[in-house]
């Protein structure tokens, strides 16, 4: 039954065939999740396992033509991505968070970087255009799982902010590094010399081009979504924006990502209007788990083991000289910027899940190199996510306890939910309520008589008197 099920999959290229693998894909994914949030790792996790078990490697429930015909899903979920990413970039934000924060965030990203290219050209003799891509995607963080675990403790304090304004401002980093990185690749790829000055200007004024045209359609959507245009219209707007803007980076061969990122960027200073964002993050939850699944899909999982194992070789140097990377950047970013001593220490650990954005990027970057590159680009990332997302979580939990960001004994796993927070908060005005009513002085009979009078209730407090008239409510 199942064998003959997977034969109808792989036999046709009806819309029954596509319409039926995505809701696989979907409904797969989502099931995935219900065991990871016991583990308590992250959604994207249980995606890509999720692809790598429906893949060609395991059950193979997603024909070739389906993975063919859906390779427009890296473009438009990095364009969310990017758009979403930009929000955080308020003008009086970036003021107020001064420049320690961004020195740190330079610093361990560009360190990460530098050591990964170094591991992957000068000591593993990879080609030049792979390495400084390889690079340029070590730079990128994952917070979801450093969010997560902050959510779960109750973590505060200066420790915490650190960390939340660095993975805020660590995608930007590694975007602008991928574009850099890519055009860097295209040039030596292209030049028979290896490298030339020329052939990289013109890669750099296209993305240029294409940032100043994102920057323009952020003006553009402020006139197009005025506040008395409806919730539909505006979702549509937008998205049918992002689409044209990723379908002209496309045709000019560029990555969408700072084109998006620059528009939402200009789009919240101008308009100070952050609905928008939270319609479309509830929009592209289905864009993004298919685009992690398919990713998974196309995980080429023989490939870490086949041949004279350079793979395998690359992938385990990537993960470990990344996570040194990290954490001497986050260590000597601290220390330039004068940050105590628990931050210094402790900063790095919390740094080293990846996913999202790294994922997104290898698959334009595998997409761009094309070949044997740019499969040994999207495996690589893709095996050392999953490692990253399964050690993320307990790093990032470690790195909390030991700069004292949280009491152990009293919050570790203690979350308090939205109603059980409202409540508390009304325990509390009605014990200070009574308080105050024991404070009061005490009256002759008479003129408490006179001032509890019904016929001239103005007299009495108003908050006393709603107090007194409900006192059998409390």
């Amino acid at each position: 039954m199942f064998a003959q099920f997977v034969e109808y999959l792989h036999s046709g290229s009806s819309a029954s065939v596509g319409i039926i693998t995505v809701a696989i894909m979907l409904l797969c994914g989502f099931a995935l999740t219900r065991i990871t949030r016991l583990l308590k790792l992250p959604n994207v996790t249980a995606y890509i396992i999720t692809g790598i078990l429906i893949g060609p490697y395991c059950l193979n429930l997603v024909p070739k033509i389906v993975t063919e015909y859906t390779g427009f899903l890296p473009d438009v979920a990095l364009a969310f991505i990017a758009f979403s990413t930009g929000q955080f970039f308020r003008l009086n934000a970036l003021k107020g968070s001064g420049s320690k924060v961004l020195i740190i965030t330079i610093l361990e990203a560009c360190v990460a970087s530098v050591f990964v290219f170094i591991a992957a050209y000068y000591v593993l003799n990879m080609n030049l255009a792979f390495s400084v891509v390889l690079a340029a995607l070590a730079s990128a963080t994952a917070p979801a799982s450093t969010m997560m675990t902050i959510r779960q403790t109750g973590a505060h304090g200066d420790f915490v902010n650190t960390l939340l304004q660095v993975v805020a401002l660590d995608d930007v980093v590694g975007l602008i590094a991928y574009s850099i990185a890519i055009s860097i690749a295209l040039a030596s790829s292209e030049s028979q010399k290896g490298f030339e000055l020329s052939n990289v200007i013109k890669p750099v004024l296209i993305n240029l081009a294409c940032v100043i045209i994102g920057a323009s359609l952020g003006v553009l959507l402020k006139i197009l979504l005025p506040e008395k245009r409806s919730t539909d219209n505006r979702l549509i707007i937008s998205v049918a924006v992002l689409f044209g803007f990723c379908g002209v980076c496309e045709i000019l061969e560029v990555s969408p990502l700072l084109g998006c990122m620059f528009m939402s960027t200009v789009y919240i200073n101008i308009t100070d209007d952050d609905k928008l964002f939270k319609q479309l993050n509830y929009f592209s939850p289905p864009f993004l788990l298919l685009f992690f699944v398919r990713s998974g899909v196309c995980f080429d999982l023989g490939a870490l083991t086949n041949g004279n194992g350079i793979l395998l070789t690359l992938g385990v140097t990537y993960f470990l000289v990344r996570i040194a990377g990290k954490y001497t950047g986050a260590f000597t970013g601290c220390m330039i910027t004068g940050k105590n001593k628990l931050v210094r220490n402790y900063l790095g650990l919390a740094l080293i899940p990846q996913a999202g954005v790294a994922i997104g990027l290898a698959e334009l970057g595998a997409r761009t190199l094309g070949g044997d590159m740019g499969s040994m680009l999207r495996t690589v990332i893709l095996a050392s996510s999953v490692l990253y997302e399964l050690i993320g979580p307990a790093c990032a939990k470690l790195s909390l306890a030991l700069s004292h960001s949280y009491d152990r004994d009293s919050l570790d796993e203690k979350v308090i939910k939205p109603q059980d927070e409202d409540k508390l908060i009304v325990n509390l005005l009605i014990e200070r309520i009574r308080e105050i009513q024991n404070e009061l002085p005490r009256h002759e009979p008479a003129i408490a008589t006179q001032t509890v009078n019904t016929s001239r209730p103005g007299r009495m407090h108003p908050i006393i008197q709603h107090f007194r008239s409900n006192n059998t409510n409390y």
